[in-house]
């Protein structure tokens, strides 16, 4: 019967928030650069790329935490609207308006709360 109330709740993960903020912030930082040509920002794009799949990664690793993973694949797809998007977006386009890159930083920036969010509202071990 005890086996049976096996708690399925993430526990809190001090690097995986600390991971979130990070990210959020060179996001936010990156995506300002957006107004300037894509070819100049091609290893600062490669370097988010890798570290938004090891975020992915160490999510999709954590004991239920299928939400959070969730967030993360979205975040980094290509083809939705959030960082991924963006970010081929603006290699198809190589400079993106200061209109479009203030509003998709906004979307992002809320996307990422929500990561913060997900993760500092976990129990704690």
């Amino acid at each position: 019967m005890i086996a049976g109330c096996t708690n399925l709740q993430a526990v809190y993960d001090e690097q995986a928030y600390q991971q979130a903020v990070s990210l959020k912030v060179e996001a936010k930082i990156l995506m300002d650069k957006a107004t300037t040509p894509y070819e100049s920002h091609v290893s600062e794009v490669n370097e988010l790329r890798k570290e938004l799949n090891k975020a992915y990664e160490y999510a999709k690793g954590l004991p239920n935490n299928q939400e959070t993973t969730r967030q993360w694949k979205i975040m980094k797809s290509p083809n939705r609207n959030l960082l991924g998007g963006f970010l081929k977006r603006w290699k198809q386009e190589n400079t993106l308006s200061d209109g479009f890159v203030e509003e998709a930083n906004e979307l992002v920036s809320e996307a990422f709360t929500k990561i913060i969010e997900l993760e500092s509202g976990k129990r704690e071990s």
